[in-house]
């Protein structure tokens, strides 16, 4: 199974919902465990990120606080706030599809797990492959905004 993939498909059901379309999906064991869509908008909560809504479906199925054994898949690079989660749940593993130049966490702006100090430094792997597809979802989505308020 591509994982990627399964977080692009929630993407786009954030998408519909008229959220910022990204995805997550929380992996052990070579099995997804949780996914998560952004449903700042649908839920009127700004914490309400993809990766979030993915930890908490993770943390509350393996009944454990800790998802050192598993890795996440997120179509865009976590912000600072995820990205502290991230640390905070232990995650193993973060693979991500595309940077965020304006709001990530974790290789641009913020850098969280650049300091010394930071309690879990998770591996980080772009996937440079999925990259373009995140981002042209990213523009389609911001351009059908802009034009829905003309």
């Amino acid at each position: 199974m591509n994982f990627m993939n399964q977080a692009f498909l929630l993407a786009k059901k954030a998408y519909s919902h008229d959220d910022v379309p990204i995805g997550a999906v929380i992996v052990r064991d070579g099995k997804i465990v949780a996914r998560g869509e952004n449903r700042v908008q649908k839920s009127k909560n700004p914490t309400l990120h993809a990766e979030i809504v993915a930890i908490n479906k993770a943390c509350k199925k393996l009944n454990k606080k800790f998802l050192d054994e598993c890795d996440l898949y997120v179509t865009l690079e976590p912000c600072a706030m995820c990205a502290t989660a991230i640390s905070f749940a232990r995650i193993k593993n973060i693979y991500f599809a595309a940077t965020d130049e304006k709001g990530g966490g974790i290789t641009t702006n913020a850098k969280i797990f650049e300091t010394d100090k930071h309690l879990w430094k998770p591996n980080i792997i772009q996937m440079p492959e999925h990259a373009d597809k995140s981002a042209q979802m990213l523009r389609d989505f911001f351009k059908q905004r802009r034009n829905s308020k003309i």
